[in-house]
């Protein structure tokens, strides 16, 4: 008896760049129109494109940075349960989503390019609310997350494998098509004290090369990746530890960044600040000017001076901490002589979430409107003066 072949259903998702793109290109990879020299595995078209991008994240002045809501929608349903008054009050599926783009589109409403340049979106926030365009409309760069859920790691249930690389190049295209111009890929990193042994070589392993590999599709789908090495410190970890580990999951993503031929002009990381763990002593002794130290030293160390900028997680820090050990970090590069390798890092702002948006979530399940924009607002001017130095 002879079996049915099963068919071949693999099709290549279609090119959002057309023809032209490619074949009238007004830079090459030899003329200097971009600045810098491009492999022949990208097209000079999009590759100026991914840098304008990134650029613009940046800003042409120091300050500006990123707004991150893409939180899931279960996670967002916590959010507004925990901030309730009433936890008895039950919400059924469509009340639940209705409350979810609600309260996106009066943020999005709230925010300014002054202080924000991009914000990233959960993909039914761009999708299904189509929200993408209130922020366009004000010369805010538009972003998806692009990671999928947490799967345990086979050898080492503590940590984690990211899914989401099997379909990620048709979700990044319609994310293009939606609007999207980069994408963001979290990898939550173990970090404990030698003695407990996280992470373990196989976990840092996975990661990096995960992260290589959303990079490289991000950029083949036209968008700019967002690498962002999320070490935990939940644990025993000291500073030392923490900046040990820092280093060595950022040398290698890049390392294995470069097999992928990852556009380094093109593309942004945000990570972690290296800092204690909360069961560690030392955390309450440990000010703000020590995690600067430290986190100057990691990004010196370890982030090519190619890549466009760095926008550091807040990773659930209260806003006042968050903003505290960004603004030390940048008032140590302010300072630092030009012999310095901190005078030569790129730009140093923020990629936050929680901590910009605790306070106004309190305020807007309540109904006060003016305060949550009040408390949004003041969120991200602080931000944004940490981001200088001030």
């Amino acid at each position: 008896m002879t079996s049915t072949p099963v068919p071949n259903t693999f099709s290549s998702p279609q090119n959002l760049f057309t023809s032209a793109d490619y074949a009238s290109e007004q830079v090459s990879a030899l003329d200097g129109g971009l600045g810098t020299f491009i492999d022949s595995h990208i097209s000079p078209s999009v590759a100026k494109d991914l840098i304008t991008t990134a650029q613009a994240l940046v800003g042409t002045t120091r300050g500006k940075g990123i707004y991150a809501t893409d939180e899931s929608p279960e996670a967002m349903d916590a959010l507004f349960k925990a901030a309730e008054e009433e936890q008895g009050k039950t919400y059924n599926d469509t009340e639940r989503a209705e409350r979810r783009k609600a309260w996106k589109k009066d943020a999005y409403e709230v925010l300014s390019n002054e202080h924000v340049s991009g914000v990233i979106l959960y993909p039914e926030t761009l999708h299904d609310f189509n929200l993408g365009p209130i922020l366009s409309n004000k010369n805010i760069v538009v972003g998806v997350r692009a990671n999928g859920e947490l799967a345990p790691l086979p050898t080492s249930p503590f940590e984690f494998i990211v899914q989401g690389l099997d379909d990620l190049l048709p979700r990044l295209q319609a994310a293009r098509a939606a609007g999207a111009r980069f994408s963001k890929w979290r990898a939550p990193i173990a970090c404990t004290s030698p003695a407990l042994g996280l992470p373990s070589s196989t976990a840092l392993d996975v990661q990096a090369e995960t992260l290589a590999m959303f990079a490289a599709i991000s950029q083949q789908a036209g968008l700019v990746p967002i690498i962002e090495p999320d070490v935990e410190f939940s644990a025993d970890a000291d500073l030392s530890r923490s900046v040990e580990i820092h280093e060595k999951i950022i040398g290698m993503i890049y390392a294995r960044c470069r097999e992928h031929g990852v556009l380094l002009e093109g593309s942004l990381i945000k990570p972690s600040f290296p800092q204690p763990g909360l069961k560690h002593p030392s955390r309450i002794n440990t000010t703000a000017k020590d995690i600067a130290l430290a986190t100057a030293t990691v990004i010196s160390r370890s982030v090519p001076s190619a890549v466009t900028g760095v926008f550091f997680l807040s990773g659930g820090l209260p806003t006042s901490v968050a903003i505290s050990y960004l603004s030390a970090v940048n008032a140590l590069i302010n300072t630092s002589s030009p012999a310095s390798p901190f005078s030569r890092l790129p730009p140093l702002t923020f990629s936050y979430g929680r901590a910009i948006q605790g306070e106004a979530i309190k305020h807007w399940v309540k109904g006060e409107k003016d305060l949550m924009k009040a408390s949004l607002e003041q969120s991200c001017r602080g931000c944004w003066k940490a981001a200088r130095g001030e």
